[in-house]
């Protein structure tokens, strides 16, 4: 009787998708016994804007301190599935987010907000949070200090965006939970990546290599989330390559090649932000999307770059998505520890049968140098004597350890007080939704580092049902590269950039190797040492916004130079107005611009705005003696081949920032009414 109770109060909490992670007791089996054949869940997805301040904040991925935000090419987001497991209870929430990287500090913060307004039903456990890795969203939303250096300290507008975005992504995609089926399919995307280390590469072993027919991971795994109606949520999908089409002298914040894939992937469905396509991270760490060498990606210039990347990314994934038949059977799981990556044992077993350990944080030499795809301070190979940028401020004299091998030292960040540069207490998290396994790794990952953590998964969570495992990178938190001990002999940028030293690599999979069989099990893991809480000493070099100017016979959002009277398809238009500081109101889920079509009974309704990709918004500062405050704005839309002929206009909307009382007021200005022919 008892027993019966129990699975009605059960299936009552799965039908209300109120079900606690953790609230029901683990069950033996990646999936759980009970869980065998089930193909039922409940899907939710959610969008949220991450777009941080559009002008004069130093961009996180090349640290360079020239490039610093100056407008928008096309807003960032967050986009969250929840998938709840009928058979067991439990839950993941799984969040790609057009970012650089993810540091604990956001998802620390992310899981406050969301025990404060779903109580226990989202954890640190449960919680997946993988960025895509663009080069163009602002900086300054670590608490460490080494990721903040371009942004002068840390940016609290940056990071807040971010966290709320985030937080406001998955609760949509909480309240839209509702019954429906997670269908997979895999294949083989050629063309659309190269591996920018291929010397480093060849130090692997010549039989490992043999077993694969590429140097980069070429597979595509994609899952598409489908109500048990037929109407279709959205998909994920995992595919390896940088997001670095957009290069290092780009002031545009975008979401590089992923986040115009997701976009177009969205566009077509035409769903509103209720259909989500989130083009995810893998293990890029020595794979880049220019694949004629260099920063070259096919196009005439970086924006060409990018959508080519982004269409053979869509255009596969299209494909994939009519051949997702199969559907994931199981249940939901995961497993999280804590692991102090600079004091790692290493049994002999993940080892070269020695009993090995990892090191305190520290870059070498080619690190500083840059890959060859976005040189961040110099060029491939430089010595200290080139680097005349951010770092040869802090040191030149290279060292070297025992424990760091064969690593050139320039800077030991792991050393560094009252506390380490860089993290060095990171997360390592293993999930299972059906027969699918995500590894979620705080690091850059290289091909064949990532084929060997994801066979050291198969082989404990295989004989239970899990057939596909993806590396989910940059996830939770970030600490550099993951090179394998061959590679790190190399000493290339992504064998340099490895923190932990030689054996970083077999530490992780030591790490993963114990989660897998506590999944397998059924059996609870250790928490492991708790990450240091550093959000009271931050700081920050860099001022707010004063107040904003402009000339005494203008008004703020006053056109400057208007559009022509009329354009054809294929045209761009540009609109110069008298603006304000982007950082007075972030705009988050709204818009600086809007390109509005006049309707057929007068009214003037949008047609594009700053998400998309047709529309640039510019920002520059300009010089109007005697103060330096005032701002011009540069509106520009490509029409569109397909745009419907018609009268249009440009509208800019902002605000400015008062001298006198220090208020922040709404302003907003319009162009002249123009025709598409």
């Amino acid at each position: 009787m008892r027993a019966h109770l129990f699975r009605l109060v059960l299936a009552l909490s799965f039908v209300l998708g109120t079900v606690a992670q953790g609230a029901v007791a683990p069950l033996r089996g990646a999936s759980g016994d009970t869980c065998a054949g089930n193909t039922r869940f409940l899907i939710g997805a959610g969008m949220g804007d991450i777009t941080g301040p559009a002008a004069e904040v130093g961009m996180m991925g090349y640290g360079q301190l020239s490039q610093q935000t100056a407008g928008i090419h096309q807003r960032l987001r967050s986009r969250a599935f929840v998938v709840v497991s009928p058979c067991n209870g439990r839950r993941v929430a799984f969040v790609s987010a057009d970012l650089g990287m993810v540091f604990q500090a956001v998802k620390t913060q992310v899981v406050e907000k969301l025990r404060a307004r779903f109580g226990d039903v989202y954890s640190d456990e449960n919680v997946l949070i993988s960025a895509t890795h663009t080069h163009s969203g602002p900086g300054g939303f670590s608490h460490h200090t080494f990721y903040n250096l371009s942004t002068f300290g840390f940016v609290p507008q940056s990071f807040d965006a971010i966290v709320s975005g985030i937080v406001t992504s998955i609760a949509r995609a909480h309240s839209r939970l509702g019954a429906g089926t997670l269908r997979l399919a895999t294949g083989e995307l050629l063309g659309a990546s190269r591996n920018r280390s291929p010397e480093a590469y060849r130090f692997n072993p010549s039989a490992e290599r043999a077993r694969y027919a590429h140097d980069v991971d070429t597979r595509m795994t994609l899952v598409r989330l489908t109500r048990t109606d037929g109407r279709d949520v959205g998909l994920i999908n995992w595919f390896a390559v940088h997001a670095t089409s957009m290069g290092n002298d780009n002031h545009l914040i975008s979401g590089d090649n992923k986040g115009l894939a997701s976009y177009l992937f969205e566009k077509a469905h035409d769903a509103g932000d209720t259909f989500v396509a989130a083009f995810a991270q893998s293990n890029e760490g020595d794979v880049t999307p220019n694949v004629l060498g260099g920063t070259n990606g096919g196009g005439a210039n970086d924006f060409e770059d990018t959508e080519l990347s982004a269409r053979r990314q869509h255009d596969f994934a299209a494909h994939l998505w009519t051949l997702a038949t199969t559907p994931l059977t199981g249940g939901v799981d995961s497993r999280r520890t804590f692991v102090k990556m600079d004091a790692v044992d290493v049994a002999p077993a993940y080892t070269d049968g020695q009993p090995r350990r990892t090191c305190p944080a520290a870059i070498g030499v080619s690190m500083l140098a840059g890959a060859e795809d976005g040189p961040g301070y110099g060029v491939e190979g430089a010595s200290c004597s080139t680097l005349h940028d951010l770092w040869s401020q802090f040191t030149c004299a290279l060292t070297t350890t025992p424990c760091q091998g064969e690593k050139p030292i320039v800077l030991e960040m792991g050393s560094m007080l009252p506390h380490p540069w860089t993290p060095n207490v990171l997360p390592l998290q293993l999930v299972t939704v059906g027969s699918l396994a995500l590894v979620a790794v705080p690091f850059e990952v290289t091909t064949m580092a990532g084929r060997r953590l994801r066979q050291t998964v198969l082989e404990r969570l295989g004989p239970v049902g899990v057939t596909e495992v993806v590396i989910a990178g940059l996830a939770n938190d970030y600490a550099g590269y993951v090179a394998t001990r061959e590679e790190y002999a190399r000493q290339s940028y992504e064998g340099a950039s490895t923190h932990f030293g030689p054996w970083t690599l077999a530490a992780l999979q030591q790490g993963f190797d114990g989660l897998a069989v506590a999944l397998r099990d059924g059996q609870p893991v250790s928490p492991g040492p708790t990450p240091p809480d550093l959000r009271y000493i931050q700081a920050s070099l860099q001022p707010g916004v004063v107040f904003d100017d402009k000339l005494l016979w203008v008004e703020f959002g006053e056109v400057l130079t208007d559009a022509r009277p009329a354009y054809a398809r294929g045209d761009t238009v540009r609109v110069t107005f008298w603006g304000a500081h982007p950082k007075n109101d972030l705009r988050l889920e709204d818009s600086y611009l809007r390109v509005q079509r006049k309707g057929s009974i007068g009214a003037w309704v949008d047609v594009a705005d700053d998400s998309d990709w047709e529309t640039r918004y510019r920002w520059e500062r300009e010089n109007c003696l005697p103060t330096l405050g005032c701002s011009h704005v540069l509106v520009e839309w490509r029409i569109p081949r397909d745009a419907s002929p018609g009268t249009y206009r440009i509208l800019h909307e902002g605000e400015w920032k008062s001298g006198w009382d220090g208020r922040v007021r709404p302003y907003y200005g319009a162009s002249r009414a123009f025709t598409v022919r």
